[in-house]
């Protein structure tokens, strides 16, 4: 088995991907294997009875929205009657932050993988506050979904339609020299897309009004860019996926419960332990002791080698999820030591323009003990609260463990 070859294979296909923003429309239309029961959520498989809280939220406010039930009573009836399913968004070639969930009706971002082919999807970040993804599902939290799916998603999808689509790589790669990470840091990022997406809003929406609340809402959340940019590392590591004899790791996930891993060359597995719980900085009036285990699709950046793997680029972000911009430096430095490439196109000036660290190998993580870093949002461990921080965290080595000894049986080493 010539496993440098298949890597070098997975690592020319992530970096020669190309993610373009196509377009915005309903999940059911777009989203491979969509159905009106069935909800998507982040991390690996799991069910109801093994739901975090902010995950529990997230399922009760999706079903709401969708109108299969008119109050948390009949939410709750329907999941325990099992007349709701559940699935992984990673496999359905989507992605979703904190809890992830999407359901039929949702805008969806779009992405499409314009070398190979690949589409990826996303949906809509909410902003800051008491939101879905972190188990919120109020009347007003419903009430901007509304707004966001009847509104927003249309609008975004109208003035793309006559257009190429939107380079996310190159968004990506710019917004890294302008101190973001791709993952929490998504200030430039957000700022860039809102730039490039303003004027075809303006030729497309005739509605003064809701062209001002669109405009006013994007601006406003300096996340709005996080959800396409996990849906352009979706489909730039879905590009490497399924190679044979990569030990490439291709998805790092969490669901708040569990966290897990998949890797290029064992298709069809996931790799799952216990998640752990975020270190990080919290909001006023909040502590560790609030904080749910680690959740969401968001290390996809990582796993792509931004996020967490180029820290040293952002150094403001230390001011968000702890340390010392000494630290944001060494935990790039640190993951070269588990990685098969440095990427052509995100580059870090802090480091004279190095690559970041790109192409988790198993087998160096397992040999070196050493676990990827990954940036995340803290949810507090109740639904309907919210975010309660920002902090770092690591997958559990016994993932790779299990990877590398699935590994070696398959292929018989």
């Amino acid at each position: 088995m010539d496993i440098e070859s298949a890597n070098q294979t997975a690592v020319t296909r992530l970096m020669e991907a190309r993610p373009f923003l196509k377009g915005v429309a309903k999940a059911l239309d777009v989203i491979p294997g969509m159905r009106p029961n069935l909800l998507l959520h982040a991390g690996p498989p799991i069910t109801w009875d093994r739901m975090s809280g902010p995950l529990r939220g997230a399922i009760l406010g999706a079903l709401l929205f969708e109108g299969l039930a008119q109050d948390e009573a009949g939410a709750r009836a329907l999941v325990e009657r099992g007349e709701v399913q559940f699935e992984p968004c990673h496999e359905h070639a989507a992605v979703g932050p904190m809890a992830g969930v999407t359901s039929a009706s949702m805008q969806v971002f779009v992405v499409e993988n314009v070398t190979h082919g690949n589409r990826s999807f996303s949906n809509l970040n909410e902003g800051y506050g008491k939101v879905l993804r972190y188990g919120a599902y109020s009347e007003d939290v419903l009430k901007r979904l509304r707004w966001m799916n009847e509104v927003l998603g249309p609008a975004i999808g109208a003035a793309l339609a006559g257009t190429n689509g939107l380079d996310l790589r190159a968004l990506i790669a710019e917004a890294l020299h302008m101190g973001d990470e791709g993952h929490n840091r998504n200030k430039a990022t957000s700022l860039i897309l809102l730039k490039q997406l303003a004027p075809l809003l303006a030729r497309t929406l005739r509605d003064s009004a809701a062209l001002a609340d669109c405009l006013q809402f994007m601006g406003d959340n300096a996340l709005f860019a996080l959800n396409p940019v996990m849906a352009a590392c979706k489909a730039m590591l879905d590009a490497m996926h399924g190679i044979e004899g990569c030990t490439l790791v291709s998805t790092m996930a969490r669901n708040g419960t569990d966290f897990g891993i998949r890797v290029s060359g064992l298709p069809g597995q996931w790799f799952t332990a216990p998640a752990e719980i975020p270190v990080g900085l919290f909001f006023s009036g909040f502590s560790q002791a609030d904080a749910n285990p680690d959740i969401g699709d968001s290390a996809i950046t990582e796993t792509a080698g931004i996020g967490g793997f180029a820290m040293a680029g952002a150094p403001a972000i230390v001011t968000f999820v702890g340390g010392t911009p000494k630290d944001a430096l060494n935990a790039t430095l640190e993951m070269y030591e588990i990685t098969a490439a440095e990427s052509k196109n995100f580059t870090m000036p802090a480091l004279d323009f190095r690559g970041s660290p790109t192409g988790i190998d198993i087998r160096k993580v397992v040999e070196l003990g050493i676990t990827p870093r990954i940036n995340t949002g803290i949810a507090h461990k109740n639904a309907g609260v919210g975010q309660v921080g920002a902090g770092l965290v690591r997958p559990p080595l016994a993932l790779f463990e299990q990877a590398v000894l699935a590994y070696a049986e398959k292929y018989e080493l």
